[in-house]
């Protein structure tokens, strides 16, 4: 497993347990979760479970990533494992909703008590 030095390297690649956070230019939900949740993100036991990466909506797909429906806001935050997609969360309406959302999105990883 390459960890977050392995996207560095190959940013197309898709890796083992992500957080894939769709955002678009000018979102202010997207400005809103950067600046309530993004700089804790990595620190926290979710945030090294299920590293997060940002991907431009409007640049299209990573390679080698099957979601189970289109984007269709932002933001999406879409769990993935080995280039699919498990669960997602769409859209941003405050720091509590989020991270009750993603602890249980953590629940899908296999290994997950």
């Amino acid at each position: 497993m390459a960890g977050a030095w392995g996207f560095a390297q190959w940013p197309g690649l898709v890796e083992a347990a992500e957080l894939i956070k769709f955002e678009r230019r000018g979102c202010p939900w997207c400005k809103a979760w950067d600046k309530e949740i993004g700089p804790i993100y990595p620190k926290t036991d979710i945030g090294k479970r299920a590293p997060l990466r940002r991907v431009d909506l409007d640049a299209g797909l990573p390679p080698g990533l099957t979601l189970k429906r289109p984007i269709r806001y932002t933001p999406t935050f879409v769990l993935v494992e080995d280039g699919s997609e498990l669960d997602r969360i769409e859209g941003y309406p405050g720091e509590d909703f989020f991270w009750g959302r993603a602890e249980r999105l953590l629940e899908r990883l296999p290994g997950s008590p």
